[in-house]
């Protein structure tokens, strides 16, 4: 195999530690505590090392990015380094203040997450008392500051029919980049899927009101939109195939060539802390695996699409079939392509409503869907947790 070709980005994932207990999270289900995250040092040498190998984009994420106290030393490091730079967040730690310190230390993009337009059911989703009015003032103040906003909206069951209401809000905040993205069943997703997948019939009716608005938006802010891979035909180029363009970088140094690699049982990851990223990017036998197409077995081996979509998602091939080297069930070619739909079927039919949440320390479930953030499953932002006690 040819050496391969440099990353296009780094995800960062500095903290499991959040004070949103999003039931939808990508993040495992065992989420590890501040005392096991690297250090200062590391995440900077790493981030040179990016640099380094030919990476040219650097995305700081969690959990919540911005519980790290050193964020501005990472931003600053990684801005020396040449890295383009984009903090993805909740917003709710931020305030005016900070924003200006991470500017001023070379932040160059936010993506602002949004659980819903309705204040209820967003602090709800979310489980954090007042978390959808904090957002909304994150929001003017990144662009008081002059930083692009991309405002990000998590659809599924219990929102997908707001979406006009949500591209109006990402217009009205000064978004340049709108994402309606549709929950993918990873994480701890996969755990409350019966409570969010949404109908075939909403998802085509979201689909059509964002072709509309592309439209119409043309030119005044983009829209990404994401569907559900449970309802597809064809599966999509997952992180632009296995190691091809995309690093991961887990709160311990675990390297990844997607955020749910963990997923797949039998697989081995890397740790900076024993090993430089370069040599993991090219050497690795966990990059390596399904890299390319070599590994692939029929029917993604003759397809014409081999080396477009990269035979799919090999974490949803593992999770749906036991085995990461079959066909994504997302492709209608896929023997398992019938199961995943009908569990789609099933599973928005399903009279399921209550989340699990996540939460460091064990996961919190919901009893009442109609108490919007019941109070037993708010974080407070001055949890210890949070703080790294």
């Amino acid at each position: 195999m040819n050496a391969p070709a440099p990353p296009l980005a780094l995800l960062a994932e500095l903290t499991h530690r959040c004070p949103l207990q999003c039931p939808y999270c990508s993040n495992p289900l065992e989420l590890v505590r501040a005392s096991e995250e690297l250090a200062t040092e590391d995440w900077l040498r790493v981030l040179n090392e990016a640099a380094e190998l030919g990476c040219m984009q650097a995305h700081f994420s969690g959990g919540e990015p911005t519980a790290r106290r050193d964020l501005e030393t990472l931003v600053a490091g990684a801005s020396q380094a040449g890295l383009y730079l984009n903090l993805i967040t909740s917003g709710v730690l931020l305030d005016a203040a900070r924003i200006d310190a991470l500017a001023k230390a070379g932040l160059e993009h936010i993506q602002l997450s949004f659980q819903d337009t309705d204040v209820a059911s967003a602090d709800h989703i979310g489980g954090y008392a007042g978390g959808h009015a904090k957002k909304l003032d994150i929001a003017k103040q990144i662009r008081a500051a002059g930083i692009p906003l991309t405002a990000n909206f998590v659809v599924h069951r219990r929102n997908i029919d707001r979406v006009p209401a949500m591209l109006e809000l990402g217009v009205a905040l000064g978004a340049s980049r709108i994402e309606i993205a549709n929950v993918q069943y990873y994480g701890w997703a996969l755990a409350n899927r019966a409570a969010l997948m949404p109908t075939r019939e909403q998802l085509d009716e979201a689909t059509k009101i964002v072709e509309q608005k592309r439209e119409t938006l043309k030119g005044v802010a983009i829209i990404d939109f994401v569907v559900t891979d449970y309802y597809a035909r064809r599966p999509k180029s997952c992180m632009g195939g296995w190691g091809r363009q995309f690093i991961n970088i887990t709160p311990t140094g675990k390297v990844l060539p997607c955020h749910a690699a963990e997923s797949i049982a039998g697989l081995s990851f890397d740790n900076v802390r024993n090993r430089s990223l370069g040599d993991i990017w090219r050497n690795s036998t966990s990059f390596n695996r399904f890299r390319g197409t070599e590994w692939m077995k029929e029917p993604c081996r003759s397809c014409d699409r081999a080396e477009l979509d990269w035979g799919g998602c090999r974490c949803q091939a593992f999770a749906v079939t036991g085995d990461a080297a079959e066909a994504d069930p997302a492709c209608s070619l896929s023997a398992a392509h019938d199961n995943l739909l009908a569990s789609a079927v099933t599973d928005s039919q399903s009279e399921q409503t209550a989340f699990i949440y996540r939460r460091i320390g064990g996961a919190i479930h919901a009893l009442r869907d109609d108490v919007p953030a019941a109070r037993s499953n708010i974080q407070d932002p001055a949890d210890a947790r949070l703080r790294g006690e």
